[in-house]
């Protein structure tokens, strides 16, 4: 994973290919996912990624990396605030 020198701490960044290929670094975990949605919080919030056939390839939460394959539609990221609930109760809120 990238390594950020003046921070001191791993890089977050994305790479997408043709909509067929993301790659994320700075992951900290999955909370969900599904072939239309993935839900993972990383070093700048939470990401949600949104597209159709949607396959984790590869995830090491050791190295912070995580390798999407399928066709994306949207990256939406969502930052955290303790103070309206959860983030899936915020989420999943009618």
């Amino acid at each position: 994973m990238p390594f950020d020198e003046k921070s001191g701490v791993s890089a977050h960044q994305i790479t997408l290919n043709h909509r067929s290929r993301l790659t994320v670094s700075g992951v900290d975990g999955v909370e969900s996912f599904d072939e239309s949605t993935i839900i993972m919080t990383t070093q700048c919030g939470s990401l949600i990624v949104r597209g159709s056939d949607l396959h984790i390839e590869k995830l090491s939460l050791d190295g912070g990396d995580l390798l999407v394959e399928g066709s994306v539609d949207s990256l939406t990221y969502e930052e955290e605030d303790d103070r309206q609930g959860s983030f899936l109760g915020r989420l999943f809120r009618g």
